[in-house]
């Protein structure tokens, strides 16, 4: 342990092993792992940069960017059903593998499991990572493939996330074709000294290193290799509080591979120029995401001669990337920026006692994946349906809560019924009189749907419509 003590009095880091003669063996091992997995030279440069003044958005340099659209025209819908048999051939040639980022804790839900757990079924309470297994599933059985799936834990949610999927029977899929891989971490620092924080005596306070660090994640734990071995060499990329996402949507990869694109983006219409979804423009001519609260006023305001927001391509987090894009921007020279944020963090001080601190005290470090834009050589941008395809679940209570999901689910549900002729009760408000929900495994879109149901009869009560048939739930 010389060595290390060496180099940490020269990283001026030498705290970070006061405690190790308190730990038992197996605890002052796990530290040293810890701090062998920091890069000491990289951390004083971020903490350097942290102070550096923000760069000012400028402007003058902000232009729309422009997205393709099924529905504004006819050469658009043509353009559609040319991207959709482009990307069935796709699927039927087995290139697309699905990168689930899913290494969240649904706390803010009041659930203390993965949020991919959380149940948001309205009728089977069916969980998102349920849903997102089957829409999979479906896009397989009509594939004739069977589709790779990473999905990307956290360090605190890895081992019970593997567990539920292992005691669910992987809802069908196969067990080799579900992947799980570790988001990294970066270690906080004390904004003043940048000094790597302790969360106890034998543990370095580390955080998960951002979205963008999925990337980093799928290089280094082998996703990208498994990717090319299979013969992938696109990734359809989401996050797991979506219940909506048309995973595999042959119509977004078509455009993505018509493009010839290194990465595309889904996007909806801002229904409000403060609305917090990161917007797709051009800055200095270059294809970028903004985060909403960066965007000058009087450009996020901005209408065009109808009076709809001249900016409205709001990103929902679902994209194509080419493998060898990822390949080329995970290599050692390229790589993406890190932000800061600082934070309260609990730490060890150097007697040995926890401090709660009362204001931020520490920088964190994160990388976030809509900064590989710039990098890209072509960008595709393609707006999808607010209601088709964004209702994420994020909150206990208000906007994206359980019970608003639920209802959009339910509103969903009663457009497909409509249109395979199914009648729907409503209420007063307008609203499905009871709650409604299809699994995919039963119809990936309102025709496919229309095409397999075989009971017409009324909805008269709470009822879902699942791969054993129609099922009557509790009112």
């Amino acid at each position: 342990m010389g060595d290390l003590v060496k180099e940490l009095e020269k990283a001026g880091q030498s705290h970070l092993l006061k405690f190790a003669s308190e730990l038992p063996e197996k605890q002052r091992q796990s530290l040293i792992e810890q701090i062998n997995g920091i890069d000491f030279d990289q951390l004083k440069e971020l903490h350097r940069q942290s102070f550096d003044k923000p760069l000012e958005v400028d402007p003058s340099k902000i232009e729309p960017m422009e997205a393709l659209s099924a529905t504004r025209c006819d050469s658009d819908r043509e353009l559609r059903a040319r991207a959709v048999a482009v990307g069935l051939e796709a699927l039927l040639g087995g290139r697309v593998a699905v990168v689930l980022v899913a290494g969240g804790q649904g706390s803010r839900l009041g659930f203390e499991h993965p949020k991919g757990m959380f149940p948001i079924g309205p009728v089977t309470h069916a969980s998102l990572f349920q849903i997102h297994a089957e829409k999979i599933l479906a896009r397989g059985r009509q594939s004739g493939h069977s589709i790779p799936w990473y999905i990307m834990t956290s360090p605190t949610n890895d081992a019970e996330t593997r567990a539920y999927f292992v005691a669910n029977k992987y809802f069908g899929l196969a067990p080799e074709q579900v992947m799980f891989f570790v988001q990294g971490t970066m270690p906080a620092v004390d904004i003043e000294t940048g000094k790597v924080l302790l969360a106890e005596k034998g543990e370095v306070f580390a955080s998960p290193n951002g979205h963008g660090g999925t990337l980093l994640a799928m290089r280094d734990q082998g996703v990208l290799a498994d990717m090319a071995k299979r013969g992938c060499d696109l990734a359809f990329y989401f996050q797991v509080d979506n219940p909506f996402v048309d995973i595999l949507d042959p119509g977004f990869i078509g455009y993505h591979i018509i493009q010839q694109a290194d990465v595309s983006l889904k996007v909806i219409r801002k229904a409000y120029p403060a609305e917090k979804l990161g917007l797709v423009i051009r800055y200095d001519g270059t294809p970028t995401v903004i985060e909403y609260s960066d965007l000058p006023d009087e450009i996020a305001k901005q209408v065009d001669d109808d009076g709809n927001l001249l900016y409205w391509t709001g990103s929902i987090a679902i994209h194509i990337f080419r493998r060898d894009f990822l390949e080329r921007i995970t290599g050692a020279d390229v790589g993406l920026p890190y932000h800061f944020a600082r934070k309260k963090v609990a730490f060890i001080d150097e007697s040995g006692q926890r401090v709660e601190p009362k204001s931020p005290n520490a920088i964190k470090f994160e990388t976030f994946i809509f900064d590989c834009l710039p990098l890209a050589a072509r960008v595709a941008v393609v707006e999808t349906g607010r209601t088709e395809e964004y209702e994420p679940v994020k909150n206990a209570e208000g906007d994206h809560s359980p019970d608003v999901v639920r209802a959009a689910i339910g509103r969903k549900v009663s457009r497909w019924l409509e249109h395979a002729g199914i009648s729907v009760p409503l209420d007063p408000a307008g609203e499905p009189a009871f709650p409604l929900e299809i699994s995919p495994l039963v119809g990936l879109s309102p025709d496919d749907f229309a095409r397999k149901v075989k009971d017409k009869s009324p909805v008269a009560g709470p009822t879902a419509w699942t791969e054993k048939g129609r099922v009557s739930g509790k009112g």
